[in-house]
C-alpha cells in the first residue's frame, strides 16, 4: 500500500518571492539611479547629451581636474569642512549639556523650555533668514566662517536636544548614584559614566549637524559675499550660466561634495546604528 504525500503548492510562495525581489529592485533603482547618473555624467565625454551619458562610450577625468584646480573647489571644500567641524562640535557639546539639564534636573518652566525648543525647530528656515542676518550683522560676523558656524549651531541644537534627551533619560539614575557613593564629583560622573553611555546618541546628533552644515545653501549665500569664503553649496552655482550650464563640471563637483558625507557615514556607521537602536528601544 503506497501512501501519497500531498505537496504544498509553491506557486503562491514563488510569486511572493518574485514580488519581494521586484520591490527591493525598484527601491534600489529609485535610490541609486541619481547617484549613478551623477557619476556617469561627471566622467562621460558627452556631458550635455542627456540620456547618452547613461552608457558613456568614452571616459575622462578632465572635469574633476578642472573643478579641483581651475574652479577652486579645494578652497570651498576646506571652508565647508571647517564650518562642519565647528558645527558638529558646538552643537554636540551644547545639546549634551542642555539634554542633561532637562532630563536630570527639575526647575521652573522646564516643560515650557522643551516646548519652545520644539516650536523653534518647526519654524521654516526662510522665515529665519532676515532675523539671523540682522543679528549676525550686529555682531559684525558677516562674511565669516565662524559666524556661519554659529548660525548652523543654533539651527542644529533644538533637534539635537530632543534627540539626546531620550538617551540621557534612558541611563538609570542608580548608575549615577553609584558613582557618587564611590566619591566621584558631578563632573567626574558626567565624563566617566554618563558620557560613554550617551556616546551613540552623540554620533547620531553629529551626523545630523554635519549634514545641516554641509548641504545648507540659503544662509551661506546670504551671509558670505567673498569668493574665498564660499562653501561647497555656494561654490556649486558658478557652473550655472545665464544661457548655458557646464553639466560635466557640475556633476563632477556634486560627486566631490558627496564623498565627504559618505566617508563620514562609513566612519561612524557602527555608532549610528547603535544609537538609533538604543534611541528607539529606550528613548
Amino acid at each position: 500500500m503506497t501512501v501519497r504525500t500531498r505537496r504544498r503548492p509553491r506557486t503562491r510562495i514563488g510569486w511572493r518571492a518574485v514580488g519581494t525581489w521586484a520591490a527591493v529592485a525598484g527601491v534600489l533603482f529609485f535610490t541609486l539611479f541619481p547617484a549613478y547618473f551623477m557619476v556617469a555624467s561627471s566622467v562621460s565625454v558627452q556631458t550635455g547629451s542627456g540620456t547618452d551619458v547613461l552608457l558613456p562610450e568614452a571616459l575622462t577625468l578632465e572635469t574633476f581636474h578642472y573643478v579641483l584646480t581651475e574652479a577652486g573647489f579645494l578652497l570651498y571644500l576646506r571652508n565647508s569642512l571647517v564650518v562642519a567641524l565647528i558645527t558638529v562640535l558646538g552643537s554636540c557639546v551644547l545639546a549634551l549639556l542642555a539634554a542633561t539639564a532637562v532630563a536630570r534636573f527639575r526647575f521652573r518652566m522646564r516643560t515650557s523650555i522643551l516646548v519652545m525648543v520644539l516650536v523653534v525647530q518647526m519654524v521654516p528656515l526662510e522665515a529665519l533668514v532676515i532675523p539671523l542676518f540682522l543679528q549676525v550683522r550686529d555682531l559684525q560676523m558677516l562674511n565669516s566662517l565662524i559666524g556661519l558656524s554659529i548660525v548652523y549651531i543654533a539651527l542644529s541644537v533644538p533637534f539635537a536636544v530632543w534627540m539626546l534627551r531620550g538617551f540621557v533619560a534612558a541611563v538609570p539614575v542608580e548608575v549615577e548614584e553609584a558613582a557618587y557613593i564611590d566619591g566621584a564629583s558631578w563632573g567626574r560622573m558626567f565624563w566617566s559614566v554618563l558620557f560613554p553611555l550617551v556616546a551613540p546618541g552623540l554620533v547620531a546628533t553629529g551626523i545630523f549637524s554635519f549634514i545641516v552644515a554641509w548641504n545648507e545653501f540659503i544662509l551661506a549665500l546670504t551671509f558670505l559675499n567673498e569668493g574665498d569664503k564660499y562653501t561647497v553649496a555656494v561654490g556649486l552655482r558658478q557652473f550655472f550660466g545665464q544661457y548655458t550650464t557646464d553639466w560635466g563640471a557640475m556633476m563632477a563637483a556634486s560627486t566631490i561634495i558627496t564623498l565627504p558625507v559618505m566617508l563620514f557615514f562609513l566612519a561612524v556607521q557602527r555608532g549610528l546604528v547603535s544609537g538609533l537602536v538604543q534611541g528607539a528601544v529606550k528613548g
